[in-house]
């Protein structure tokens, strides 16, 4: 009879309510869902204290420990920050911050000379004082997680100088792609007639094809140096890998992630015949610069960045280095890059045709209270954003497990190379490196993790050594 009850006084509400409600009650069930494993995997950080048997030759006592404690922290400050997004962003649906940010924005333009009928100019002036509202909420999580949690774990390399400098940068270089970016959007979608969902799908297809292209040659650089690998025994043998499988490399870099973090990485990028090789400093024992003893006369600090003692030296080996880009470029032979870029695009046509199928109903937009504009901006905001987040986390998922998947692929190329017992050992030093907790919930691993869990990977390496 409740349910009746409920069922009738559900139907009685307007469309834009239930609409509203649906938003909010989806985004609150997401949130559950999330807590709900990340409680789980909390419960595994906090009961297994001990080396398990199976991990006794993997890792040792005191860093397993290590890591057990790193990943509680992360966890405990990622349950607080998760609670403070979802109520920040309840707390705007329910006080109408959007529609209030919209009529500031139209103020502001309005004061500037630019009436109502410039809608793209105040759509970019909300832009701007979305992006600058989230960054400043975001700030103090942002400060905490570096120099509280990092901090404390020993991976922040940063002083709060290089913190600040660099936050400014990236919110400058972001509103310099995003706002031209979202104008020309805009302006497409204005004048593309019948067909303008094409028209944008292309246009944001040329746009994220520029990006890559010019990301790591022109925007990276802007907060990390970059510097070709010196000539020697690795470079020698990284271009003789590559040729051995025709990867079109034509240059290797080495990017002193060190200043930041001494977690590591390393990836290609480019298109066609003009392809290269990023590795971080901190993966490579000797080049990194957290290995490097501070020359006399230095008190170990620069204006930049803080220079840790280690006990132990971070980083792999040429063999191993070799054998994590094995894998890299596995990802590339078997052509994993070019299956995301086609998934990818086939989901943002799939989007923006959705989107003009929705843009013309007004009860998407008083759901969000407006009333008597329907602002293209806002459309894009409320259909990509709300309505297909349910859409989005079904296919977050499927990413998710087609990613594991492909690292299995990936970690079998390498092995075909002969690079099992180098990419094993180097698995085992990353993780051990980066504090990685090997022990997992299986369905927060099911749920989360892009990468299979450490023991999955080791165990298809062990069996190819063993063969």
């Amino acid at each position: 009879a409740a349910m009746a009850l409920a069922g009738d006084l559900w139907a009685e509400l307007p469309a834009e309510r239930r609409i509203f409600c649906s938003v909010l009650l989806f985004s609150w069930a997401v949130y559950l869902w999330e807590a709900f494993l990340a409680h789980r995997q909390r419960r595994v950080y906090r009961t297994t204290t001990h080396v398990p048997q199976e991990l006794g030759q993997i890792m040792d006592s005191e860093t397993f420990e290590k890591s057990r404690l790193y990943q509680l922290d992360k966890s405990t400050f990622s349950f607080w920050s998760g609670l403070y997004s979802e109520v920040e962003g309840t707390m705007i649906l329910l006080c109408g911050g959007i529609p209030f940010l919209w009529k500031l924005s139209g103020q502001i333009s309005g004061r500037a000379g630019f009436g109502t009928e410039y809608e793209i100019v105040q759509s970019l002036v909300f832009l701007l004082l979305a992006t600058l509202f989230s960054a400043v909420t975001g700030l103090p999580w942002s400060l905490y997680n570096t120099f509280v949690i990092e901090e404390k774990h020993g991976f922040n390399q940063q002083t709060l100088g290089f913190f600040f400098k660099d936050a400014i940068k990236k919110f400058v270089v972001t509103q310099c792609i995003l706002l031209p970016v979202t104008s020309l959007l805009l302006y497409i979608i204005k004048i593309g007639g019948d067909y303008f969902f094409i028209y944008a799908w292309l246009f944001t297809l040329v746009v994220s094809l520029v990006l890559v292209t010019i990301y790591a040659d022109y925007i990276a650089p802007l907060f990390d140096k970059f510097i070709p690998l010196p000539e020697g025994e690795l470079k020698q043998q990284i271009e003789t890998m590559a040729k051995s499988i025709d990867f079109p490399l034509t240059k290797v870099y080495v990017v002193e992630g060190s200043k930041r973090s001494s977690h590591s990485n390393a990836y290609f990028y480019g298109f066609f015949k003009n392809k290269r090789i990023v590795l971080f400093d901190t993966l490579l024992e000797d080049y990194s610069a957290l290995n490097k003893e501070p020359a006399e006369g230095e008190d170990g600090e620069n204006e930049e960045t803080k220079s840790k003692t280690k006990n132990k030296k971070q980083g792999c080996k040429n063999e191993e280095v070799l054998a994590v880009l094995g894998h890299e470029l596995g990802h590339w032979k078997l052509g994993h890059t070019v299956k995301n870029i086609i998934i990818s695009q086939m989901n943002s046509f799939l989007c923006f045709f959705l989107f003009a199928v929705l843009i013309g109903q007004k009860e998407l937009f008083a759901a969000f209270g407006f009333y008597d504009t329907q602002p293209t901006l806002i459309g894009l905001m409320i259909i990509f954003q709300f309505i297909f987040s349910p859409y989005n986390e079904v296919l977050s998922f499927c990413l998710t497990v087609l990613s594991r998947r492909f690292e299995f692929q990936a970690d079998a190329f390498a092995k075909e190379l002969g690079k099992a017992k180098d990419l094993y050992s180097a698995l085992i030093k990353l993780n051990k490196d980066n504090l990685g907790f090997p022990v997992s919930d299986w369905i927060f691993s099911m749920w989360h993790y892009s990468h299979p869990p450490l023991l999955e990977r080791l165990q298809a390496l062990k069996d190819a050594k063993q063969e």
